[in-house]
């Protein structure tokens, strides 16, 4: 039998890595320019985390009798929008949530996307 040999052995060791200014040296076509630093303060793949709009204003209960400010937090199809859309804190999420399912009760929001059609609450987009 043939011994195997792994091909990691067969390999010379690695130098370790040390950052080289080689653009200058390579003709960099951004004429030897290093590339711009972001800005601090957030960005990147989730961007900047939002306020709760709701502890902004110190509100201690959410109203379903006001059914203009809570249209803000369903979607064009009456979903209910997550945290992390909207930007609300935990228990002011769990108040909204309340909220909105009791003004739906009551027949001051929609349930559904068809209820949106038929009373005409959101315009529609086509």
């Amino acid at each position: 039998m043939s011994e195997v040999t792994d091909s990691r052995e067969s390999q010379a060791p690695r130098a370790p890595y040390q950052p080289s200014d080689s653009r200058e040296r390579d003709g960099d076509s951004r004429g030897g320019q290093e590339r711009p630093r972001r800005r601090p303060g957030g960005g990147g793949r989730f961007g900047r985390r939002r306020v709760c709009s709701f502890c902004v204003d110190k509100v201690d209960s959410i109203d379903y009798k006001e059914p203009s400010k809570l249209r803000r937090y369903i979607s064009d199809r009456a979903k209910i929008e997550p945290r992390r859309k909207t930007g609300t804190c935990a228990r002011h999420q769990r108040m909204l949530t309340e909220a909105l399912k009791r003004a739906r009760h009551v027949a001051l929001l929609p349930f559904t996307a068809g209820h949106i059609q038929l009373t005409g609450v959101f315009p529609s987009r086509s």
